[in-house]
């Protein structure tokens, strides 16, 4: 299969589901230099930590994703940490910017994946869990790993 058909994920942040409830989720494209897109296509770091979309002016940008330096680059590689725009529709910019001045929502980066040959990201908009929240859903986890567990072993019979 050609590499520029279908859909490969690059990275994906895995503290979001854990810190966040994901309401939305929008597909963008993101405005890249080439070495950033050939250090993405080569499967080098890519780091979610305290990445965040803001929307100014109109514009979608993403703050603090990190993607490693491509180390064949010629020219000077950009800065890893940049800012970077994302591209998203005009009706999606409105509807994000309404929604994130309503008291405890947020955008924030999942996944960074290729589709048809170009790179796309991924963002949600989501509300922060509080701590007892977090508490809550890993003791309802344990609670259905020790059901399974114990209906497997075949204690329990339904």
């Amino acid at each position: 299969m050609p590499r520029n058909s279908g859909e490969w994920t690059v990275a994906y942040n895995k503290e979001a589901k854990a810190n966040f409830d994901i309401v939305e989720t929008y597909e963008a494209g993101i405005a890249l230099e080439g070495p950033e897109v050939k250090a993405l296509r080569n499967k080098q770091t890519v780091s979610f930590k305290d990445s965040f979309v803001r929307i100014q002016e109109g514009e979608a940008f993403l703050y603090n994703l990190y993607i490693a330096p491509y180390r064949y680059a010629t020219i000077k590689p950009p800065d890893p940490l940049k800012t970077r725009k994302l591209l998203l529709h005009k009706r999606e910019i409105l509807r994000l910017t309404g929604k994130v001045k309503e008291k405890g929502y947020t955008i924030i980066p999942l996944r960074v994946y290729f589709k048809n040959g170009k790179v796309k990201i991924e963002i949600a908009l989501a509300r922060g869990k509080k701590s007892h929240d977090r508490r809550e859903e890993l003791r309802q986890r344990d609670l259905e790993r020790q059901l399974r567990r114990e209906l497997k072993e075949g204690k329990i019979k339904l």
